[in-house]
């Protein structure tokens, strides 16, 4: 298997219908196209970088390796979510449900189903990550196969290439990819090397910027994977358990309950047990996807501020046109002070973290390393 960086392979990777292979070779074809950006803005990472360790984070989530396991480990120690199900099992016990206490919980715990939760995050992640690179990573290598061998600044070529990209704003204009890749190739061409790793840090917060307005609703989507609606919970515990109940009086009944503010105690441990289990589990996928792996070892915590500070050329900003669109979505300007997402759901929150990340590591030598070791690549290129 050739390079993962031209057209033809991104198209091909992009189109790939196993979600874990396809996303593996997403992460080495960021890793590929990094490579090849670097060999023309040197040593400075740029958007294909960052995508590189997002993607590989992503592929834990797509494979739910160990994660399943984790979650259950995570919800038998909390009290508060084992009280509720006790509850629930009490409630459904008085009102003449006939199986056993034992056979009760299992039953809540088979109707929550915490493995459906991860399984639809798992989708709605692979969405993304192939939604991402098949228009990102396709500009890319479309980007270096037409200005990335220009000796000196065509600005023909460089509009030629932009023309194809669709005006508006994100999610469906590309302005942004358009301003960014022009970017980029003013940065091909600079000498001066703070003027440079300015233009790179716009072109890589550009893109970020259109890459989060595309991906807000599979984000969304992975963040509340874990949502379970109290009255289906309620519908599909009370057709198990009493069968020979008509449905629609059923449903009446609760109607007329809730109307006059009367439920009955198996519907307030049911809403009890739905909401608990619903902030544990959207507590411990936001926790695992709030973190990105970086090489040897750094994890960084999405939740909390960045602490890794600004390389020198970037510390005082000069550009006008990055000035002006930090000042769009970063309210701590010059600051890692509140930094902290603290709802990766939210956009806002989401895309002040990502420029100051953008910003801290965009000289961190190790972010080129490869995502994956010799023993790795096989599964990577396995067809």
């Amino acid at each position: 298997m050739g390079k993962l960086t031209t057209i033809a392979e991104v198209d091909r990777i992009a189109g790939m219908t196993n979600p874990v292979l396809r996303n593996l070779q997403i992460t080495q074809s960021y890793h590929e196209l990094s490579g090849e950006f670097s060999n023309r803005t040197g040593p400075c990472a740029n958007w294909c970088t960052f995508a590189t360790w997002a993607s590989k984070q992503a592929g834990q989530t797509i494979r739910q390796e160990d994660l399943l396991k984790a979650l259950e480990n995570h919800l038998a120690t909390v009290p508060e979510l084992g009280q509720a199900a006790y509850e629930l099992t009490e409630a459904a016990l008085e009102k003449g449900a006939g199986m056993s206490k034992k056979g009760l919980t299992q039953l809540v715990w088979d109707i929550a189903d915490p493995k459906a939760a991860m399984h639809r995050a798992s989708e709605a992640v692979a969405r993304g990550n192939q939604k991402v690179y098949a228009e990102i990573a396709r500009e890319f290598a479309r980007f270096l196969d037409t200005c990335g061998k220009d000796s000196h600044f065509d600005a023909e070529n460089i509009d030629r290439f932009c023309s194809k990209l669709k005006p508006g704003e994100p999610p469906d204009g590309q302005r942004y990819l358009k301003q960014a890749f022009e970017h980029y190739y003013q940065a091909f061409f600079e000498t001066d090397p703070k003027q440079k790793a300015e233009y790179i840090l716009l072109a890589n917060i550009e893109i970020g910027f259109h890459e989060q307005t595309r991906l807000q609703p599979e984000i969304a989507e992975a963040m509340e994977a874990s949502v379970i609606a109290p009255k289906v919970f309620r519908s599909k515990l009370i057709k198990v358990l009493f069968p020979n109940e008509i449905e629609w009086i059923a449903s009446v009944v609760s109607m007329l309950r809730s109307l006059f503010n009367l439920p009955s105690p198996l519907d307030l441990a049911t809403e009890k047990f739905a909401a608990e289990a619903r902030h544990r589990l959207r507590k411990f996928l936001s926790a695992h996807m709030m973190e990105l792996g970086f090489p040897n070892g750094m994890r960084l915590q999405l939740g909390k501020d960045l602490t890794a500070g600004f390389p020198p050329a970037l510390q005082q900003l000069t550009h006008p046109d990055l000035i002006a669109l930090l000042n769009k979505i970063d309210p701590t300007a010059d600051s890692l002070k509140e930094t902290a997402a603290l709802d990766w759901a939210n956009l806002n929150d989401r895309l002040h973290f990502i420029a100051d990340l953008f910003r801290c590591f965009q000289e961190t030598p190790v972010l080129w390393s490869a995502p994956f070791g010799p023993s790795e690549m096989p599964k990577v290129y396995e067809e």
